[in-house]
């Protein structure tokens, strides 16, 4: 068994879309990256890579590369999927999204539905808490993630 750990935060502009775990959610900014900025699957990818010992998502799709430029969020994952792929088998996977706006309650179980079917594993767990009005979370300008992965070996 092992269990990784994943990080991001991304800045809050006008003119994107917000993806959270693969699903669009209606909101009037979105997520600024090189990447379509799902902060949620990069924290995802950042707990199963560090499980598995295989990095982190900067080493694997650094930033600095214009091939890479937009690339789905979903995508990334894949990538990362078929690195563990007859190595590691997810067990499961716990989020928590930190954000003051939007509400995630309604769209959480979409959110959780879309992840477990991406990574192939039931065990999905997605909460959602606000920063209670606490520093740029507070004020509406990033939403952050936290995420944990238990990977046996297969």
């Amino acid at each position: 068994m092992a269990v990784g750990f994943g990080y991001d935060i991304h800045r809050l502009v006008p003119g994107r879309k917000l993806l959270l775990g693969g699903v669009e959610i209606p909101h009037p900014t979105g997520l600024l990256g090189h990447s379509d900025g799902d902060v949620l699957l990069h924290a995802v990818i950042d707990a199963l890579l560090g499980a598995a010992g295989l990095g982190d998502i900067g080493g694997l799709f650094p930033d600095t590369d214009p091939k890479i430029k937009g690339i789905s969020s979903e995508t990334m994952l894949a990538r990362v999927l078929g690195l563990l792929q007859g190595h590691w088998a997810i067990e499961n996977v716990d989020v928590t999204v930190v954000a003051e706006a939007p509400r995630l309650a309604p769209h959480n179980h979409a959110i959780r539905s879309k992840v477990s079917a991406l990574i192939g594993c039931p065990r999905v767990s997605i909460k959602a808490k606000t920063n209670e009005g606490l520093g740029y979370l507070g004020a509406n300008e990033a939403i952050a993630c936290y995420a944990v992965a238990q990977l046996n070996a297969s």
